[in-house]
């Protein structure tokens, strides 16, 4: 009997919260609360440099070696 009597206790609060939900969207309110005031602490994010970018050195000129 005990998992009969959980079925109707389980209808019961599944009708209620359907109800309760019915009956906020009719009337049209926010579903949650939100309170415009001071905003919650941000977290502190590292700001990234830029990697820097070194220089190429100069390709050395292969024709005048070559020449010597």
């Amino acid at each position: 009997m005990g998992k009969q009597l959980n079925k109707v206790i389980k209808r019961r609060r599944l009708k209620a919260y359907k109800d309760r939900k019915k009956a906020l969207v009719k009337s049209g309110a926010a579903r949650k609360v939100t309170v415009k005031g001071e905003p919650k602490a941000a977290k502190k994010v590292a700001v990234k440099k830029p990697a820097v970018k070194k220089a190429k050195a100069a390709p050395t000129p292969v024709a005048e070696v070559a020449a010597e």
